[in-house]
């Protein structure tokens, strides 16, 4: 089976001798490719259980959570579109998943739900592997950041303190509420009004060539890229050879954006180093030991190329 639905649930660990302990929900979920991610964990951490895939009907989160826990799953990775109302049907929530409106690793501890976000630490990692850096250390415009993978990253960039944060968006208006929310995380509980260390553009605002020009790292978190006809959401020549170039897409491997990037010779990485990332951060909640990452590394790797 692909995956299951609610009403399978109570008989998902019925006659088998490698019970069911982690699942991810979405809507669809077919597609997921977290038990290529996590399954190969657990069996090289040689944990006799297994990863699942559950569908789950929008407004029916705090339900399914209720009846996963029954059944004895003991961890849950939650994607689109259910991030915001697995926030609503926590416990307890961490701060970084708090900031970023979502959830996306439920931890049971007993009765009690307890919610985190692992796509922004996930990113720091991420980052470290592919361009051995700091996130903190950078000067970064974020494309597309009024999405929910874009607040996500937009947030650990001021949980980093980095230098300077450059929001990016095709209307400025998605962004103004995240400049309020993620301005004193720059600048300190006391200001009084935007700083100068975070700044918001619309995607045609004329500002914004020279805001990339004296930025380090250019991340695109929009879907411009999953298409292989799709253009690239920058012009070309605004790239430099200075710049770390990062597409949240990984499939297609290379998108427009980091072939004319490369091309004019920046540093480039696409998303699969945040999908690895920010899985094995979930599984080191849920587990309490190292994530495995060769072994999740290569499961991915025979996922995408299947």
């Amino acid at each position: 089976m692909t995956h299951y639905h609610l009403d399978d649930l109570s008989s998902i660990n019925a006659d088998t001798q490698k019970p069911a302990r982690f699942a991810v929900i979405g809507n669809p979920v077919a597609h997921s490719l977290s038990p290529q991610l996590h399954q190969p964990a657990l069996d090289a951490l040689e944990l006799n259980v297994r990863y699942i895939r559950v569908e789950v009907p929008e407004g029916r989160v705090a339900e399914a959570f209720e009846k996963m826990h029954e059944v004895g799953i003991q961890g849950i990775n939650v994607t689109v579109p259910h991030k915001l109302e697995a926030l609503d049907a926590c416990d307890e929530v961490g701060k970084g998943a708090r900031l970023m409106g979502a959830v996306n690793t439920i931890v049971f501890e007993g009765e009690k739900k307890v919610g985190f976000n692992t796509d922004g630490p996930g990113f720091v990692r991420a980052i470290r592997e592919d361009f051995g850096l700091d996130l903190g250390d950078l000067r970064i415009v974020i494309i597309g950041a009024g999405g929910g993978a874009g607040r996500a990253i937009a947030t650990q960039c001021c949980l980093e303190d980095c230098p300077q944060l450059t929001l990016a968006n095709r209307t400025v208006e998605k962004l103004t509420s995240m400049q309020t929310l993620l301005d004193p995380l720059l600048h300190g509980e006391k200001l009084e009004g935007p700083g100068d260390r975070l700044s918001i553009h619309a995607l045609d605002d004329p500002a914004l060539q020279e805001a990339i020009a004296n930025s380090e790292l250019i991340i695109n978190t929009t879907s411009v890229g999953l298409k292989q006809s799709d253009p690239s959401p920058l012009p070309s020549h605004w790239i430099e050879p200075h710049h770390l170039v990062y597409d949240t897409i990984y499939n297609p491997s290379c998108t427009r954006l980091l072939r004319d990037s490369q091309a004019q010779g920046a540093r480039i990485a696409n998303g699969i180093s945040l999908l690895l990332h920010q899985g094995a951060l979930s599984l080191e909640y849920w587990t309490n030991r190292d994530a495995p990452i060769d072994a999740m590394r290569q499961g991915l790797a025979e996922a995408i190329r299947a």
